[in-house]
């Protein structure tokens, strides 16, 4: 539900910068969403005339791309004196729950016109750190893949799923009272599965993050 900009405070009237001009449009977005960004309605939450924001964003696009590498400024970047594994878990994990935090930049993250320095330095740190774990060349190109992929993909799949835990087991039941019987006796099982399974060991985000690491592992000992 969209909130009409706050008046103007004495934080408004501090002097504007770029940071506080990216701090309070990533601050609009989290609350209204992606559409409901304007200059307008920034200045207005900012207590400035929209055309003042054009002193320090160049348009809207760049407001955007802005706020997108703000979001990518909270990733822990993994530290190369660690563990490989540990900290790639930790850099994984700290970047899905970002984007989880802000679930309108998950994809746009991966558009190339909103890669930011952040963005760029968080998959050079990635990158750096499953080089130096010693695993072959061809492990470190599918392992960045996949690890990216997963860190995005399962974001925006959890972002997009609306049905709260302690509904799961009802929707669940009810989605399969609507197959046909014997139709997708797979599927339905796996779906009752979901109904009755208690707490489980691993997030799909952990299980798929385990699988990856645990084929860089498998490509040391090779």
């Amino acid at each position: 539900m969209s909130s009409e900009p706050a008046p103007p405070t004495d934080r408004t009237r501090e002097p504007l910068s770029r940071d506080r001009v990216l701090e309070a449009a990533l601050a609009m977005v989290d609350v209204d969403g992606l559409d409901a960004l304007s200059m307008r309605k920034l200045g207005q939450a900012l207590g400035v005339e929209a055309m003042s924001l054009y002193n320090h964003v160049d348009n809207k696009d760049d407001l955007i791309s802005g706020i997108v590498d703000r979001v990518a400024a909270e990733f822990t970047l993994p530290d190369p004196a660690g563990h490989w594994r540990e900290e790639l878990g930790r850099a994984a994990t700290s970047a899905h729950e970002s984007l989880r935090n802000h679930p309108w930049a998950g994809f746009l993250m991966m558009t190339p016109d909103h890669v930011g320095p952040h963005r760029l330095g968080f998959m050079d740190a990635i990158l750096s750190v499953l080089a130096s774990s010693g695993a072959s060349a061809e492990m470190v190109h599918y392992a960045f893949h996949a690890l990216d992929a997963h860190i995005v993909g399962t974001s925006l799949r959890d972002v997009s799923y609306t049905i709260a835990p302690e509904d799961e087991a009802e929707t669940a039941r009810a989605f399969v009272a609507t197959l046909p019987p014997g139709r997708y006796p797979h599927l339905i099982a796996h779906i009752e599965w979901h109904a009755v399974a208690g707490e489980a060991e691993y997030t799909e985000f952990e299980f798929g993050l385990k699988l990856i690491l645990d084929a860089v592992e498998r490509d040391l000992g090779a």
